[in-house]
Order: structure tokens, then C-alpha cells, then sequence
């Protein structure tokens, strides 16, 4: 039997003598681990059931809700199969939207909300559209619920348009954000590092630290998006490889905190903003923004939008034309500039 130094970890064999494997922590129901010790699969598996904060979470005070409040519909939410088959982030990020509306609301009765109290709870949230918009979502998903369930005859969600979004998001890097960068964060520190598997990949930031030595052969990185479920193959450029060559030789995932243990995304999120601030970079320059920013280069060598789409694992072309749009004008506009000239010089007549 494998001796397992991994931390919740119960090994055993069944009566057909295949060894079974599940992380098992006190208050958390058993997850099943697959694969073998060390596979793609066993690592991924076992990072997400420590991750996961929702299985021990959704039960608590279950038993004193009462019946028709929001509170019993959000237990009810959080049993339900719609949200159990989620991802363990997705559902976390579910949960840091509802939680906060269950503690203000959850003793009223579903039955009570009205179009005008969702059109209130907007108005507060007005500060923050997006944060807003979200919430916004998470109700039409309880109050489909409650329909379901008979707590409601109607949706009081239905005609509540979503506030308006003026932000861009996350600012693009430029070529000379990036040359701050690396002039800041010298080659073979983290910093670095990360800034180059960012723009590099063109992957969010729950899936850069994930990446490890498992996920690449051959001179390709292959990795499963968290978010979408989407297999991705990326070949790894000159100025990434030069980076991970500089990796000692033991350290299977790339990014690791101070302390050698894997990142959470929130986590390394909020030390790239620091060490973006230290080559400074405004406030706000992220990995997303290197995402961007690595869509741009692309269609600035030429790249088609399908081409970018397949390398950072985008779903549909119009995500990808948000980022190429301005880089395909400009091209347009330099090949008028010099269609004009070249008809002007040669003294072609009108």
C-alpha cells in the first residue's frame, strides 16, 4: 500500500482489493480521490476538497430556519443539485453573494419579497455594478427555487434590469507596463514568473496556480480551464521556458506561496497587485489584465481570432474581439493611411 503524507488523507481496500482513496476532514463530508498518488487527476481532486468550504458549511443551522424564510430557501438552494453539481470555486463564489443576503433577510418570508424591495437592494449596491449585477443573478436562481418548491406563484426578479456597466474591468498592459514589470522583478523571481505564465498562457488566475510539472509534455502545457471545463494546449513560449528552467528540479507546481505551499487565487491575486504596485504600475493592473494584454499582442502579429480563442481557451469570438477590436481598427486605419499616400505619391489622376 502507498504511504500517503498528504494531510486527511484515508487509504484502504476494499473487499474487491482495490485500494480506495478519500480526504476525509472532521465536519466535511469524504471526498473520493482518482488516480493514482501524484496523477493529474489525484492532485486536482485533492486541492479542490480542501478548497471547498461549502460542504461543511451548508448544513449549519439547518435545523432551526423556518419554513418559508429565506433562510429555509437558501438551505434548500444549497442541497440542491443545480448547486452541488457546480465547481467547488463556483460554489464558493455563490455563497460570498447569498450568505451576505441570508444574514439581513433570513427570517422574512419568501413569499413577502416584492419587485420593489429587489429594486431597493440594487440601488444600495449601485456603487458596485458588477457586484450588483451578481447578486442580482443569485436571486433569480432562489427565487426560480422557491417557485419550484411552492414557497412563490411568481418571480419578483422578472423586469429588474441589470445596472449599467461604464467600467472597461481590468486595464490592458501595454509593452511598457511589461518592460516595468521585468525591469522591476529581475528573471528567476516569482514575480517574474508569474507575469510571464500570465501573459504567456492568456489563462485566469485560479488556473495559473494550478499549473505544474504534470501539466506539461513535449514543450506544451495542457490543463482543464476550472472555470469552463475547457482542455486547453499551450505551447510554452521562449520567455516563459526561460522562467520554469530556473525551478528546482523537486517543485512540481510552479507558483508556490514563501512557505512552498500551492496558492489560493485570491491569495496570489492580491500579491500580484503588490508586486505590480512595486514596479509602479497603477492600482488595478492585474492578471486579467495580462490576459489582455496577451490577446492584444497576438493580434497585433497577426494572430486570427480563432487562433486566439484556442489559446486561452475563450468560448465564443466575441469575448476575443473585445481585446482585438481596437488592434484590427488600428491595422485598418494604417492600411487607408497608406493606400492614401501611395494614390497621393504616385500622381494617379482622380
Amino acid at each position: 500500500m502507498t504511504k500517503m503524507l498528504l494531510k486527511y488523507i484515508h487509504e484502504f481496500k476494499d473487499r474487491h482489493g482495490k485500494t480506495r482513496r478519500y480526504v476525509r476532514r472532521p465536519g466535511f463530508k469524504r471526498v473520493a480521490l482518482p488516480g493514482d498518488p501524484g496523477s493529474p487527476e489525484f492532485v486536482e481532486a485533492y486541492r479542490l476538497a480542501l478548497d471547498d468550504k461549502t460542504a461543511a458549511r451548508i448544513e449549519v443551522g439547518a435545523s432551526k430556519v423556518l419554513p418559508g424564510t429565506i433562510g429555509d430557501l437558501v438551505v434548500r438552494y444549497y442541497r440542491s443539485t443545480e448547486f452541488l453539481g457546480l465547481k467547488a470555486s463556483t460554489r464558493a463564489t455563490y455563497r460570498n453573494i447569498i450568505e451576505p443576503f441570508r444574514a439581513d433577510h433570513g427570517d422574512k418570508r419568501v413569499a413577502l419579497l416584492q419587485r420593489h424591495h429587489v429594486k431597493d437592494m440594487l440601488a444600495k449596491k449601485a456603487s458596485t455594478p458588477t457586484a450588483a449585477n451578481n447578486f442580482l443573478k443569485r436571486l433569480r436562481q432562489l427565487m426560480a427555487l422557491a417557485i419550484d418548491v411552492g414557497m412563490r406563484v411568481d418571480d419578483p426578479t422578472v423586469g429588474v434590469k441589470p445596472l449599467p456597466i461604464r467600467s472597461l474591468g481590468h486595464p490592458v498592459w501595454t509593452a511598457e507596463h511589461i518592460a516595468a514589470f521585468r525591469g522591476r522583478h529581475p528573471s528567476g523571481t516569482r514575480a517574474r514568473l508569474a507575469m510571464e505564465m500570465a501573459l504567456c498562457t492568456m489563462q485566469r488566475r485560479g488556473d495559473l496556480v494550478r499549473m505544474g510539472r504534470q501539466h506539461l509534455q513535449g514543450g506544451v502545457l495542457t490543463i482543464r480551464q476550472e472555470k469552463t471545463g475547457t482542455v486547453i494546449e499551450i505551447p510554452v513560449l521562449p520567455e516563459l521556458q526561460a522562467e520554469l528552467d530556473q525551478l528546482p528540479a523537486g517543485q512540481m507546481t510552479f507558483l508556490v506561496t514563501g512557505q512552498g505551499k500551492a496558492f489560493t487565487s485570491a491569495g496570489f491575486g492580491n500579491l500580484f497587485s503588490d508586486w505590480a504596485i512595486e514596479a509602479g504600475l497603477p492600482t488595478r493592473y492585474s492578471t486579467h489584465g495580462l490576459r489582455k494584454a496577451g490577446a492584444t499582442r497576438g493580434a497585433e502579429a497577426g494572430w486570427t481570432d480563432h487562433e486566439i480563442m484556442a489559446w486561452g481557451g475563450w468560448r465564443s469570438l466575441s469575448e476575443v474581439q473585445r481585446y482585438t477590436r481596437s488592434v484590427n481598427r488600428r491595422r485598418l486605419a494604417e492600411g487607408a493611411v497608406h493606400k492614401l499616400t501611395t494614390r497621393t505619391t504616385s500622381g494617379k489622376p482622380k
